[in-house]
């Protein structure tokens, strides 16, 4: 029960995160490498295939190393994005991982990022 009230409870914060992003990034997006984050956004909540969720990864994945070899940041929402498909794979220590590298990254996330991490604790 727990398990798919943090799903949908993560889905909605994953909507309200990518909608953010994408409105934010409009107008900055030379702030951040982008890579390929808002097609996965758009994949995720209009395709919803559950096989492509290992490629979602993997995409995101080599998009947050591209920032890093750029000398760029990842945009905000990024590792958020990475945590929840990491949770969905049941991948539970690399979705805590990712919830706190985007903690460290954008410490306005901390109260969101705290909460997924707290009902990670509780999934047995």
């Amino acid at each position: 029960m727990h398990g798919a009230l943090l799903g949908i409870k993560m889905r909605r914060c994953s909507i309200f995160l990518g909608l953010i992003v994408l409105m934010g990034g409009c107008s900055s997006s030379s702030l951040y490498y982008w890579g390929h984050y808002d097609e996965q956004v758009y994949q995720m909540y209009n395709e919803l295939d559950p096989s492509s969720v290992e490629g979602q990864v993997e995409q995101l994945e080599n998009d947050v190393r591209k920032a890093q070899s750029k000398g760029m940041p990842a945009p905000p929402g990024v590792r958020a994005h990475l945590g929840f498909l990491y949770y969905k794979l049941g991948k539970y220590d690399s979705a805590r991982d990712a919830f706190i590298a985007e903690k460290e990254t954008f410490p306005e996330s901390s109260v969101l990022m705290d909460r997924f991490i707290g009902k990670l604790e509780e999934t047995p």
